[in-house]
C-alpha cells in the first residue's frame, strides 16, 4: 500500500514538472527575447517593459480588452445563470438541448461563426455602433461552453429545488433567491466561469481580426512588425496577468461562506426578498 502510494507520489511530482516545463519554458524564452539587449554582449534592458504605455494604440487597445472582458463576463452570468437555473426548477427536459446549445460553439470553427457574425455587424456598424466593445456580444458566444460547464458542475452539487422552494416559502422574491441563495452557494463555479472568460477574451484574435477591431491580441500582432520585444512584453505581460487573476480568484475561491443551506430557511437572512 505505502510502496504504491509512494509511486503515485513519484508520477504526479514527474507530471508537474512535465507539464510546468511545458509552460514556463515558452514563457521564459519570450521573457529572455523581451529584455535582450541589441548587440552580442549587450547588458539586459527594461526598455521593451518601460515602452508599453507609450504607444496609443497598444494602450487603447488594452483598455478595450479589459473593458471586454468586463461586458463579457457581466452579460455571460446575466444570461447563462438564471437560465440554467429556470431550467433544473421548470423545465427539467430541456436540459440536454440546453446542454448542446451552449456547447455548439465548441464544434463549429471560428471562421465559420464569422462568416455568419458579418452581416449582422455590418448591420449594426451602419444603424447602432461600430464601438469595439460590440464584440462582447461574439465573445459572449465564445465563452458559453466554458462557462455553462463550469457552472453546471457547481449547480450538481446543490440541491437547487430545494433551496428554492425553502426560500420562496418564506417570501423571498426570485431575485433574492438568485443573490442571496444561489449565487453564494455556487460562487467558485461563478468564478471558474468569470476567470475562464477573462482568459478567453484577453487571447482572441480571430474574431477582432476579421472584424477589422483593434483589441490586445491584434495589436501585439501589428506591433510585432514594428517593434518585436514590445511585443513579446506585452504578450508576457498579458500572460502574467491572467495568472495573477487566477491566483486571486483561487484565493477568494477558498473563502467560506456561512452554511447558506441553513440560511434558505431563516427569515430574518431573506427579510429583503418578497414573494412575487
Amino acid at each position: 500500500m505505502k510502496a504504491g502510494r509512494a509511486r503515485f507520489q513519484v508520477f504526479r511530482a514527474v507530471m508537474l514538472v512535465l507539464f510546468g516545463a511545458f509552460f514556463l519554458v515558452p514563457i521564459g524564452a519570450m521573457f529572455e527575447f523581451s529584455t535582450r539587449g541589441t548587440g552580442i554582449a549587450a547588458p539586459r534592458t527594461w526598455a521593451a517593459w518601460t515602452s508599453i504605455l507609450t504607444y496609443p494604440d497598444l494602450t487603447n487597445a488594452i483598455v478595450a480588452s479589459l473593458e471586454l472582458c468586463v461586458i463579457t463576463s457581466i452579460l455571460m452570468v446575466i444570461l447563462l445563470l438564471p437560465t440554467m437555473v429556470w431550467v433544473r426548477l421548470r423545465l427539467p427536459r430541456l436540459r440536454g438541448v440546453i446542454e448542446f446549445i451552449c456547447l455548439l460553439p465548441l464544434t463549429i470553427p471560428a471562421i465559420v461563426l464569422i462568416v455568419g457574425l458579418v452581416p449582422i455587424y455590418y448591420f449594426m456598424a451602419l444603424n447602432i455602433s461600430d464601438n469595439i466593445l460590440t464584440l462582447s456580444l461574439a465573445y459572449v458566444i465564445l465563452v458559453l461552453p466554458y462557462a455553462y460547464r463550469s457552472m453546471d458542475v457547481g449547480l450538481a452539487a446543490i440541491d437547487v429545488k430545494t433551496l428554492t422552494e425553502a426560500a420562496r416559502s418564506l417570501g423571498a422574491s426570485w431575485p433574492t433567491v438568485m443573490a442571496r441563495i444561489i449565487v453564494p452557494n455556487i460562487r467558485v463555479a461563478i468564478l471558474n466561469a468569470l476567470l475562464l472568460s477573462v482568459a478567453l477574451v484577453l487571447g482572441e484574435f480571430t474574431f477582432a481580426n476579421l472584424l477589422s477591431y483593434v483589441n490586445l491580441q491584434v495589436a501585439i500582432a501589428q506591433l510585432g512588425r514594428a517593434n518585436a520585444g514590445v511585443s513579446i512584453s506585452t504578450a508576457v505581460a498579458s500572460l502574467l496577468f491572467a495568472f495573477v487573476l487566477l491566483m486571486v480568484i483561487s484565493f477568494v475561491g477558498r473563502r467560506r461562506p456561512p452554511s447558506l443551506a441553513a440560511a434558505a430557511t431563516d427569515p430574518q437572512y431573506l427579510t429583503s426578498g418578497q414573494r412575487t
